[in-house]
């Protein structure tokens, strides 16, 4: 007898590739109108870039940013709490968090209809890269990582610099999550871009493609765009050049859906949760797991000491 097969459990995800200026209100703004017109055409989960509420602020070192951050709860999200529970639909919010003075996070909040705020995530990889200068303004994150059961299936949440560790994905996997999502704010240094930059991408999406086939899930990117001169600077020159293409891969890491480069938008993309457990069963990656021989691995190194 064939097993029987599988019932669809199709959901539809906003990406809301967006750019941002110095203006947080505005940008704001922008971003509720964005995820009411992705309620609006259907979605049912919608992620926003990574702190979109602001330029990428974290190119210089300057306390004067630190103004930026709001606490949890605070405006933004009552905003989005207010817009969740007219729609129906969940959202994931990046945020600047004041958790308290002179403690900072860089944190995603996952909040859903009428419920609320079911959550937040604190970033755990805070990179200290030229113009990715994120250990100035921000603490590790200290709640682990974490997945969250909605009612629209089991969403992981992680964010940007989390997205090129193995480990990350595969710990919020094995708490159930069906789809991880990376609020991302990543592109190229313009003057290294011609030599680089192919590569670069390339690596950045390959390695997301991984953590969905490794994990059997499916993986949801959303990238800022959009050129951002340093804070301060002139329009030209040094700065970033985000590379947008915001994408979801599936569980067997075939792109799904991809944002071009320049473009800001919502796209609305059809998943089946199903295809998780499909994947899961035909690719047994998580059966086969070595448990009992991983020990080594929180560990820094295995060599010299």
């Amino acid at each position: 007898m064939s097993p029987p097969l599988l019932l669809s459990r199709v959901l539809k995800l906003g990406l809301i590739q967006m750019s941002s200026t110095d203006d947080p209100d505005a940008n704001l703004d922008r971003a509720l109108a964005s995820t009411r017109e992705a309620a609006a055409r259907g979605a049912q989960v919608i992620c926003l870039p990574e702190l979109f509420r602001s330029r990428y602020f974290c190119q210089t070192e300057e306390h004067r940013f630190f103004e930026l951050a709001e606490p949890i709860p605070g405006p933004s999200t009552d905003a989005f709490t207010a817009l969740a529970a007219d729609t129906g639909v969940t959202v994931i919010v990046s945020l600047f968090e004041r958790r308290a003075a002179g403690l900072y996070h860089n944190t995603a909040v996952v909040i859903e209809g009428a419920a609320g705020c079911l959550g937040r995530y604190r970033k755990m990889h805070i990179p200290d890269d030229p113009r990715y200068f994120e250990k100035f303004y921000f603490t590790p994150g200290d709640l682990g990582f974490r997945a969250f059961p909605t009612a629209r299936g089991v969403l992981g949440v992680l964010i940007c610099w989390d997205q090129w560790y193995p480990e990350a994905a595969r710990l919020t996997a094995l708490q159930g999550a069906e789809v991880l999502f990376y609020p991302t704010a990543i592109g190229w240094h313009p003057e290294e871009k011609a030599q680089y930059g192919q590569a670069q991408h390339e690596a950045w999406e390959l390695s997301q493609r991984a953590h969905a086939v490794a994990n059997g899930c499916f993986v949801v990117a959303v990238n800022r765009t959009g050129f951002e001169p340093p804070p301060g600077a002139p329009a030209l020159g040094e700065g970033i050049e985000f590379w947008g293409q915001s994408f979801v891969a599936g569980p067997d890491g075939a792109i799904v859906d991809r944002a071009d480069a320049t473009e800001e938008g919502v796209r609305v993309v059809a998943i089946d949760l199903a295809r998780c457990e499909e994947i899961r069963t035909h690719w047994p990656f998580l059966r086969d797991r070595r448990i009992d021989a991983y020990g080594d691995i929180t560990r820094r190194h295995l060599g010299a000491p």
